[in-house]
């Protein structure tokens, strides 16, 4: 993160890292509100874009309706619920040998790869055995 943030662009930075909940916009704008009344979604919105173009998160696309974001930028995959619509993280790393394999077959050169797993998680399985996510 660069020295120059502002307050609020240091804020929301914050509030993305401080959770594994892969947040949306208006999530992070909801949380901080209360405490940050001169905030508006723009703001938040603006600033989750910068941190997208400057690599300090990423966007995971639009997941029900709404983009979601994380601050974890290192390599990972995602599981979305399509019960609850939660996100999680796989910690394994990108198929790197396979991105170069694929690479050379079509002549492109990769940089990432990003996979997202769809499904129900244990909760909403409302399975026994339940993971800690």
């Amino acid at each position: 993160m660069r020295k120059n943030f502002s307050r609020k662009r240091q804020t929301i930075y914050a509030a993305l890292c401080s959770t594994r909940s892969h947040p949306s916009a208006e999530m992070i704008y909801t949380a901080l509100k209360p405490e940050n009344p001169d905030l508006s979604l723009a703001t938040v919105y603006r600033n989750l874009r910068d941190f997208c173009a400057d690599g300090t998160a990423v966007s995971l696309g639009v997941i029900n309706g709404h983009e979601r974001f994380d601050a974890d930028t290192s390599p990972h995959s995602h599981f979305v619920c399509r019960g609850c619509g939660r996100v999680y993280d796989i910690e394994e790393a990108y198929p790197q040998q396979r991105m170069q394999e694929l690479g050379e077959r079509y002549a492109y050169s990769f940089e990432t790869c990003e996979i997202v797993f769809t499904g129900m998680c244990q909760e909403c399985l409302g399975g026994e055995n339940k993971i800690q996510h």
